[in-house]
């Protein structure tokens, strides 16, 4: 490296600076030089509101810094990876991963009830479609209501009872060492996660060769293959944060098995399918899925 200095670009949340962290003790291991933490605020934080497909999708998250990314204003980009568009902006490369955190979700509610413990009408904070038509398969009866803002947001709404319970991911309550809050852990076959959920990715410029060789040394390879697998479902989706679906894979014992499903606009109908193969497949098995999946939903449509 012939830098003596590193500038990574992240979200100012409690939650995206704990993940920056991760990576700058990552990269500290190889790199000896200084590298500073260079908080950025994106659209996404400003607007905690409305529902992020109402105000433009995923990117909102990324853009910004993905564009001082581009104006060299600093040298990589750090961001949680479900929150990133399935295609890549053109000029940069995510291709380093740390060790996927738990994936799973979870509700916290008042009183720790768990989800079918929960009165009929109960109030349930989600911030997307996917979790919402995910738990009407299990509780069709509850109410289902937008919620916006950090876990530490969330959480103060659910404290003054504007909810009975809200959905979140695991890893990030378990970051924030809150996990002792968790009412209810789902496994990923009971609700399949979004996409890359539980993965801290690492972004930077497609041509920047030393930044390169220098992620590679710290890349999660089996975080790598879950990460590239799941996001090339999203990409034959052409899915963003408004398509309901979700994608899940892990590598075991020199095995890949990748599940995804799929909901129609309204919620209503539901495609799934799950392969398993060698993980040396995981690409082929992950556009199999991607493709089924797309196919199911447009032969329905056409109905």
């Amino acid at each position: 490296m012939k830098k003596n200095k590193l500038l990574i670009g992240t979200r100012a949340s409690k939650l995206a600076m704990i993940y920056a962290e991760r990576v700058k003790n990552q990269i500290s291991r190889v790199f000896s030089g200084e590298i500073e933490l260079v908080k950025i605020t994106t659209a996404g934080d400003q607007n905690q509101k409305d529902r992020l497909h109402e105000i433009g999708g995923k990117g909102l998250f990324s853009k910004k810094i993905e564009q001082d990314l581009i104006d060299k204003k600093i040298d990589l980009a750090v961001h949680a990876l479900k929150d990133m568009p399935s295609e890549e902006t053109k000029g940069l490369i995510t291709n380093c991963f740390l060790k996927r955190n738990p994936p799973e979700e979870i509700l916290v509610s008042l009183g720790n009830k768990k989800l079918k413990e929960l009165s009929t009408n109960s109030i349930i904070g989600t911030s997307s479609f996917r979790r919402e038509f995910q738990l009407k398969r299990i509780r069709d009866d509850l109410i289902y209501k937008t919620i916006r803002g950090n876990v530490d947001t969330r959480i103060s709404k659910l404290n003054n009872k504007e909810y009975d319970g809200i959905i979140l991911s695991k890893a990030g309550l378990k970051s924030l060492n809150l996990d002792n809050l968790i009412s209810q852990e789902f496994s990923t076959d009971e609700i399949i996660p979004s996409a890359g959920q539980g993965i801290v990715s690492i972004q930077c410029r497609e041509n920047d060769e030393n930044i390169i060789n220098l992620l590679s040394k710290i890349n999660d390879k089996q975080s790598s293959i879950s990460a590239l697998s799941e996001r090339e479902v999203l990409n034959i989706l052409e899915g963003d944060c408004f398509t309901a679906v979700g994608v899940f894979s892990k590598v075991k014992e020199g095995n890949f098995e990748i599940s995804g499903e799929l909901f129609s606009v309204d919620g209503k109908k539901r495609y799934f399918k799950k392969i398993k193969d060698k993980v040396s497949n995981y690409l082929n098995a992950s556009i199999e899925l991607g493709n089924y999946l797309k196919a199911e939903a447009m032969n329905n449509y056409k109905k």
